[in-house]
């Protein structure tokens, strides 16, 4: 994804037009192991243990590439910070492949 570094804005702080860096944030943390329905959290309550089926805790087989589901593009966070007075605002822009023609100018 292609972006220029710098770029004229609004700024809602300054409440003018001002010079502002671009950067690309991540879009968020992983989940973490003890959220509800981990597989963890369900073994530290004594679950998916003993004889017989483990039903849903059980080994699964292994998929194929083909059938495993993936994401063809992710979300875009872009980060403007202003030069001027220094605090950065967030714009969170929907999914997509290419950053629109406006951005790249």
């Amino acid at each position: 994804m292609k972006l220029p570094k710098k770029t004229k804005r609004f700024c809602p702080f300054c409440k003018k037009q001002t010079e502002q860096k671009i950067k690309v944030v991540g879009t968020g943390g992983k989940r973490g192991t003890l959220t509800r329905g981990s597989i963890s959290r369900a073994k530290s309550r004594g679950l998916g243990g003993g004889i017989g089926n483990k039903g849903r805790w059980g080994s699964r087989p292994a998929n194929t590439k083909h059938k495993r589901k993936t994401k063809t593009n992710k979300k875009t966070n872009i980060m403007y910070a202003c030069v001027e007075c220094g605090k950065s605002k967030y714009k969170k822009s929907s999914r997509n492949k290419r950053v629109s023609k406006v951005l790249q100018e």
